[in-house]
């Protein structure tokens, strides 16, 4: 499998919280030849099962399959299409993007704002409001009207590109890089003796409240489970220590079971993976918050890939870090013993 032309076709594939169905069929067919079984649950999540040789024990691993994005809010006199955000979209990242009005049919369309020639000197000090930008799709209001209804999603119309030294770049690397790091696992477990059944979980609704994360582990009710999403990588003004190409991120804190963190990091030692420990003092905001706390429990454990500029259309990763994260849940789970029972004591 070429998992940087996975990340792409999914990163270009559109699925804002609520509206993942569109990638469905792309994501089926990439994990349907490393899967046992696939099948959706009441919720719309997608479950690719791995059968282990024993069945005894279920392994959980989850990361989302929705972006954050725009709805329609309004039409106003000129066919100007004013929206709102769902998810956590950072509106300085706004004015000037491509995007595509999901209507009757797809409609490509730009974010306009007033142009700086007209603004005050005050105005052009501040970050343009929300309430302040349309979508001009370049038509007039009764034929957007025609297309477009109150509620339909605009997604961020944006290109996946490959960088230099395997960086990549493009949209809804958070946390569609996540469904990567499950397909490099699954691939990987083809080739290992692993004792226990594997789901490999994409959810749905995380950036509007961890929803699939929720129903699946009440539904797959693992134990153990092991979340995969995106952390801030060091960049330019962030004064966080977590490095892009240096290994994946394993969780540490509350949110995170001792037992899991500590088979992690020595799985990671023990074939020479490069590996970097976040601290995480409160929630970690991720779906290890919503399994962790299922039913009677899960012993949960977090793997994020470090990642710059999140929740922007230019999301930049290191596809080292994808396939090592991969690779180190592969590993873990192969280790794992027969009998869990004492294991994953605290």
């Amino acid at each position: 499998m070429d998992y940087k032309e996975l990340l792409k076709k999914l990163s270009e594939s559109y699925g804002v919280s609520g509206h993942e169905r569109g990638i469905y069929d792309l994501l089926k067919k990439e994990f349907e030849p490393i899967s046992d079984e696939v099948k959706e649950d009441n919720f719309g999540n997608l479950i690719f099962k791995k059968k282990g040789t024993k069945g005894k024990y279920k392994v959980m691993l989850s990361a989302h399959l929705d972006e954050i994005g725009l709805m329609v809010k309004d039409i106003d006199e000129k066919g100007f299409i004013k929206f709102t955000t769902v998810g956590g979209v950072d509106q300085r990242t706004l004015p000037s993007q491509e995007v595509i009005v999901h209507g009757k049919k797809d409609l490509l369309g730009v974010i306009g704002s007033k142009p700086p020639h007209l603004l005050s000197s005050e105005d052009m000090e501040k970050a343009i409001k929300i309430e302040d930008m349309y979508v001009d799709v370049g038509l007039p209001k009764k034929e957007v009207e025609e297309l477009v209804k109150i509620g339909d999603i605009i997604t961020i119309k944006r290109d996946f590109r490959e960088l230099l030294n395997d960086y990549v770049s493009g949209k809804a690397l958070d946390d569609r890089a996540g469904i990567v790091v499950m397909a490099v696992c699954l691939d990987e477990l083809k080739k290992l003796y692993h004792y226990h059944d594997v789901y490999a979980v994409a959810t749905l609704q995380e950036e509007v409240g961890v929803r699939g994360a929720t129903t699946s582990a009440y539904n797959v009710e693992p134990d153990i489970a092991i979340a995969i999403d995106v952390t801030h990588g060091k960049a330019r003004g962030v004064s966080l220590e977590i490095e892009l190409g240096k290994g994946p991120a394993i969780g540490k804190g509350p949110n995170m079971h001792p037992a899991v963190y500590k088979g992690l990091v020595e799985t990671a030692k023990n074939y020479n993976i490069n590996y970097q420990v976040e601290p995480l003092p409160g929630p970690s905001g991720t779906d290890a918050w919503a399994i962790q706390v299922s039913r009677e429990g899960v012993p949960t454990g977090l793997v994020s890939i470090p990642l710059r500029y999140m929740h922007t259309s230019v999301e930049t990763a290191n596809m080292k870090d994808v396939i090592s994260s991969g690779k180190l849940l592969a590993y873990y789970i192969a280790n794992l013993p027969e009998e869990l029972g004492g294991h994953l004591c605290y």
